[in-house]
């Protein structure tokens, strides 16, 4: 690995096929005259990530047709009906032998958390024993930092839509909370309703 390589890779999950927005898949959803998805990469970047993979699965090749996601690595996840938990450990096993030491994980739908957000809990990276999150008011949230040395443990039990939650509330104690509620909101966007946070 050179000294360059990135410790902490961003990983993006952007593969949902948005069934409670009549089908539309998230990534595709319009944010300031942009997809939503390169938003989300471009926040992971901003925020000090410049490694960056992006998990898709809905309507994937429409997604890399319109989206500017050249400087990242896409990793289809042909079982993303199945929910978020594939595409965690999707996206897990495209970092695998890369040489990074963590992966920051964010959800493509959450544009009320930005760079800033991201960057404090970048920042609270130490090894790959790390295991931190975003907190909301003291309430864990989006993102989610896991050092490799935790990837084998929560692809064991990422399945269907949980993601990582069993593993987390499995290791509570050890989970950093980084309090993110100052400057970041982290609704997501997951019906109609939602749509009023796109701009």
């Amino acid at each position: 690995m050179t000294h360059d390589e990135p410790q902490v890779a961003g990983l993006l999950l952007a593969a949902g096929g948005g069934r409670r927005l009549g089908g539309r898949p998230k990534a595709l959803l319009e944010h300031r005259g942009r997809p939503l998805v390169e938003h989300a990469a471009a926040v992971l970047r901003a925020a000090g990530c410049t490694r960056v993979h992006v998990v898709l699965g809905a309507r994937a090749d429409t997604v890399r047709e319109r989206a500017d996601l050249g400087a990242c690595v896409l990793v289809d996840n042909p079982e993303w009906e199945q929910g978020m938990g594939t595409s965690l450990r999707a996206g897990l096993r495209s970092l695998t032998g890369t040489g990074v030491r963590a992966a920051l994980v964010s959800l493509v739908d959450q544009p009320g958390i930005g760079p800033e957000a991201v960057g404090r809990v970048l920042a609270a990276y130490e090894d790959e024993a790390s295991l931190v999150s975003a907190a909301y008011e003291g309430v864990r949230g989006h993102p989610v930092l896991f050092g490799a040395a935790h990837w084998a443990g929560i692809t064991e039990s990422a399945t269907g839509d949980r993601g990582a939650r069993a593993y987390l509330k499995e290791h509570e104690r050890a989970v950093g909370l980084v309090e993110c509620a100052d400057v970041a909101r982290p609704y997501d966007i997951d019906t109609e309703a939602d749509l009023v946070h796109l701009e």
